[in-house]
């Protein structure tokens, strides 16, 4: 990326409905569309983007919208990352990130069927009911 100062990158929640982001929903609608038939693509549209149950997050650089994101609440309990995508440009600044940060393949989950062009992925977080700390397994021996 050209600049001649090292900028913050901000990652704040706003609205899918700007021009900007919605360059970048087309882009990765676009590469997508290359990579996955329709059956293995799970898109959600601007107006899916804008449910109560979504979280949207957009990084910017200087104003620049360089990558977004959603976070998909679901009532069983559980996240889902939906419409990740960053700039190819903008890669390797730690903007979109899955394994380096704890994550691990799993199994499908929700609605979803095994798919060979899918990689599902979680990753445990913190509750507030943990107070904070992560909870240890319990052993039946002294130790812990």
């Amino acid at each position: 990326m050209e600049s001649s100062r090292e900028g913050a990158i901000t990652i704040r929640r706003e609205t899918p409905r700007q021009a900007d982001v919605a360059r970048l929903i087309e882009a990765l609608d676009a590469y997508a569309s290359q990579l996955y038939p329709p059956e293995s693509n799970h898109l959600l549209d601007v107006e899916a983007l804008c449910a109560p149950s979504i979280r949207f997050l957009v990084a910017r650089l200087d104003g620049e919208a360089l990558g977004c994101g959603a976070l998909r609440v679901d009532p069983a309990g559980y996240g889902e990352v939906k419409r990740m995508c960053v700039l190819p440009r903008a890669r390797g600044r730690k903007v979109g990130l899955y394994r380096s940060f704890g994550f691990r393949e799993r199994g499908p989950f929700g609605d979803y069927q095994p798919d060979p062009l899918s990689v599902f992925m979680a990753k445990d977080l913190l509750t507030a009911s943990s107070g904070g700390c992560p909870r240890r397994a319990r052993r039946s021996r002294a130790g812990w």
